[in-house]
């Protein structure tokens, strides 16, 4: 009986390969195949890790001389002189952190008001338009921003705008020595406002794709209580969208930390604690830049431990940022 079950087996398969049929894999051979799929993405995803652990190891490496000599107080220690060896990370530190903040608080607002604008208030024909160019933002090189505001901002920006700023923000108690100082044009508000321009289309575009995946059933049912188009935006768009603008202001953030040369045009590359917004500084990737080409021994070894410095903050911001969105997730899944 089986003998007559096998002719029968090769009699139908005769016909399908004189025909030119297509013979199915047979399931070994589609199990190595998806092994080998499953193990070579598992490669490419642990490439991330290994990628990360080899820029650590090699910035503590070169960076060794001056942790043996100075440990921690290298965070907190102002001076920085090559003659002498002496090199400490807070002018840099404190230079970055600023620029950052204050781009951040220009460009979340600005970026939230674009958003905004092309999603609920643009008319159909502005849209596109309106969206490429700002898209476009996004691929001017970071130097030119840098030499438009050093020859064309910065001049009128000593001008007209830092006195204006400071004889009227200057005399506000508290918060008027921020404001304070001779107008020079360059350091810490114009990187950070250079800065702010720089990140807007980044944060605009996560924004304004993000508010289109809202559903419109939403949308139309606040309009319909009689919601205006602002408490539409921040009652329904906004607990809606948090996440992805959470992701979109970290995005920035992070450009924001790691640029390199527009700062140095504006920021005044001067080490020293800037005793207001107006007045000159420095920033870890300003130094960098400045610096690192003609480095040797001590000083070398400073610069690349602010690299590594720059490193743990941009992963200290990420690591925050993905905290916040994960309680965020929760709290939407105890509030469901």
């Amino acid at each position: 009986m089986s003998a007559v079950m096998d002719n029968s087996e090769q009699a139908v398969r005769q016909p399908e390969a004189a025909t030119g049929a297509p013979v199915p894999e047979t399931p070994n051979r589609n199990a190595l195949m998806d092994a080998l799929f499953r193990n070579l993405t598992r490669i490419f995803a642990f490439l991330v890790f290994i990628l990360l652990a080899a820029i650590m190891v090699s910035l503590i490496y070169g960076s060794h001389e001056t942790l043996s000599e100075y440990g921690l107080s290298f965070l907190w220690t102002n001076e920085w002189d090559p003659v002498q060896e002496s090199y400490g990370a807070l002018v840099p530190i404190v230079g970055t952190l600023l620029t950052s903040f204050i781009a951040l608080i220009i460009a979340v607002p600005v970026s939230f008001g674009i958003a905004m604008f092309l999603t609920e208030l643009s008319p159909a024909w502005l849209r596109r338009p309106l969206g490429t160019a700002i898209e476009m933002l996004a691929a001017i090189p970071s130097i030119i921003y840098g030499m438009w505001g050093l020859f064309v901002f910065v001049p009128v920006f000593q001008q007209y705008v830092q006195p204006t700023m400071i004889s009227v923000l200057g005399s506000i108690p508290v918060i008027g020595g921020f404001f304070s100082g001779p107008p020079f044009g360059i350091g810490i508000f114009t990187a950070g406002l250079i800065l702010s321009i720089m990140i807007i289309p980044f944060i605009a575009s996560v924004m304004r794709d993000v508010f289109e995946l809202v559903p419109p059933m939403l949308k139309e049912s606040a309009y319909g209580l009689g919601s205006s188009t602002w408490e539409v935006m921040w009652k329904v768009v906004l607990p809606f969208t948090r996440s992805g603008v959470i992701g979109g202001i970290m995005l920035g953030l992070g450009r924001a930390l790691g640029e390199t040369m527009a700062v140095t045009f504006v920021i005044g590359n001067a080490f020293r604690i800037p005793d207001s917004i107006f007045a000159p500084g420095n920033s870890i990737a300003s130094a960098l830049a400045n610096e690192f080409n003609e480095a040797g021994g001590m000083q070398k070894s400073a610069l690349i431990e602010l690299g590594l410095i720059l490193f743990l903050i941009t992963t200290v911001v990420l690591a925050c940022s993905k905290v916040l969105l994960l309680r965020l997730s929760r709290s939407e899944g105890t509030k469901s």
